[in-house]
């Protein structure tokens, strides 16, 4: 299958995707230890592939659509790392919250490519390269569309909202298993940590596809208006995890240091 310019959808030197759960179980402990090891989610998600991952991709990329978010949009980090032309629309955007976002991280998309060449990917001219890497460039967009923090339940949550949108199990494992890790470290709490994902779960299932979307237009609107028709509501169970720990003396943005994650067997057979 090839697009109209001729790329190719899976380029045959690209190695079999291999059903690997013992080194995905292996990544997951080291994310467990350091929630900023982003090489060892993108390796979670190579160990974990989805049996309908080509056929989501052939769906979008050979699509009218697909073909016009290739030719207006072929890199996005080039387009979301120009912080001074994003900063050109109007006040509101979502150009200018993710800038906001970015900034006071210390993020770049240019740093998220960094952190998944060190997973060791080999790269190839394919249509599967181009969704693979939208995938990856879209996700800080996640966090700022959702409202879920940079903290490991809001992690957790936007993994959870986008395997509504692009299912594989590599969602699921960080995103069900960590909130397991989670409820666990802090009890007793009344934080409703489950609740807090499944919502995510269930926002991301209803949600449009935001890969699909036109990104360098969805930035100069307001983000208000992208939210309403993305139809993304607030965290409300977020929020209420982050009220409850609050009043219990529980830091959210230092809960991993001293976890020892538990065993998402289950998960794996889902």
């Amino acid at each position: 299958m090839f697009a109209k310019d001729g790329t190719v959808l899976l380029h045959p030197d690209r190695p079999e995707a291999k059903y690997r759960p013992l080194r995905a179980l292996q990544n997951f402990r080291m994310l467990m230890r350091d929630k900023e090891d982003t090489a060892a989610v993108f390796r979670i998600f190579e160990s974990l592939p989805s049996k309908d991952f080509l056929p989501r991709i052939a769906d979008l990329v050979v699509s009218e659509k697909g073909e016009y978010l290739r030719s207006t949009e072929p890199y996005l980090p080039e387009i979301l790392d120009d912080h001074a032309m994003l900063r050109r629309t109007p006040k509101g955007s979502l150009a200018h919250a993710y800038c906001d976002f970015m900034e006071s991280e210390g993020l770049s998309a240019a740093g998220l490519v960094a952190e998944s060449e060190r997973a060791g990917r080999p790269r190839f001219p394919d249509l599967v390269e181009w969704y693979i890497n939208r995938t990856r460039d879209t996700h800080d967009m996640f966090h700022i569309l959702t409202g879920y923090g940079r903290d490991a339940l809001g992690e957790a949550s936007v993994l959870l909202f986008t395997h509504g949108q692009m299912p594989s199990q590599g969602h699921l494992l960080i995103g069900y298993a960590g909130a397991a890790n989670i409820r666990n470290m802090v009890k007793p709490s009344k934080a409703p940590v489950m609740r807090a994902v499944r919502e995510a779960h269930r926002i991301g299932k209803g949600a449009p596809q935001l890969i699909a979307q036109p990104i360098r237009q969805l930035l100069e609107r307001p983000l208000a208006e992208v939210r309403a028709e993305m139809k993304i509501p607030e965290p409300v169970q977020y929020r209420e995890c982050h009220r409850i720990w609050a009043e219990e003396g529980v830091n959210p943005y230092n809960l991993l240091a001293s976890a020892v994650p538990e065993e998402p067997a289950e998960l794996l057979a889902a």
